[in-house]
């Protein structure tokens, strides 16, 4: 684990603590979904940048297998 310093609101960081809600956990796991979202982003960007296309490879590979 690495140690960050953030800035948070003093009114939501309130209604946290009355809530019982663990600002860490909840910070380390609004980071997380951060993090899942983009790389989900760069992987569409890379798709539409270089999008499948059919290869003749995989048919003749599969012909090979066929006997």
């Amino acid at each position: 684990m690495t140690r960050t310093t953030f800035s948070l609101d003093e009114r939501l960081a309130e209604r946290a603590r009355r809530l019982g809600i663990n600002i860490s956990a909840a910070a380390r796991e609004g980071v997380a979904a951060a993090v899942k979202r983009a790389m989900a982003e760069a992987d569409r960007a890379a798709y539409r940048q270089f999008p499948e296309q059919a290869d003749s490879f995989w048919g003749e590979a599969e012909a090979w297998g066929v006997g």
